[in-house]
């Protein structure tokens, strides 16, 4: 199945940075910005998060929280959040599972190798978790200013 806007957005339960645990279920009420990047640590993964972590205050004024996804461990993501003081969740994927469930899991062409990656997308999830904005093949910039945008909206 592949997720439209309109939909409710699949709940899940994963490990974080600091070791804790974020589930969907468990932000009801507030919106949130699932957002899934290929890395920690590279260049473009890194732009965005830090877009995110700067626009902050913005997201905070709607209620809205932000939570970033990768395959990458808890213990990569705690690295990647004290070296860029990012202000937000960071959830391990690293069994693939939630990219799955939210088609970000694709096959991606690099100099024509073929090989499987995370598309980078951001899922916009109402107080009911219902699906309202969905952007796939994001482009770091400009991106994270259109979904603080579309959030101000809800």
């Amino acid at each position: 199945m592949t997720l439209s806007t309109g939909n409710m957005a699949p709940d899940f339960t994963l490990p974080t940075d600091g070791g804790g645990t974020c589930s969907l279920s468990a932000l009801r009420g507030k919106t949130v910005i699932l957002y899934f990047y290929p890395k920690d640590n590279t260049p473009g993964c890194t732009k965005e998060a830090l877009e995110f972590r700067d626009a902050m205050p913005g997201f905070s004024k709607c209620n809205a929280e932000i939570v970033g996804a990768s395959r990458d461990s808890a213990r990569k993501h705690d690295r990647f959040k004290a070296k860029h003081e990012l202000n937000f969740n960071l959830v391990a994927d690293e069994e693939g599972t939630l990219c799955e469930t939210y088609g970000v899991w694709v096959e991606k062409n690099l100099y024509g190798r073929k090989y499987m990656g995370i598309e980078r997308a951001t899922f916009l999830i109402d107080g009911e978790g219902i699906i309202r904005e969905i952007w796939r093949k994001v482009r770091v910039k400009g991106h994270v200013d259109t979904v603080l945008s579309a959030v101000q909206e809800l």
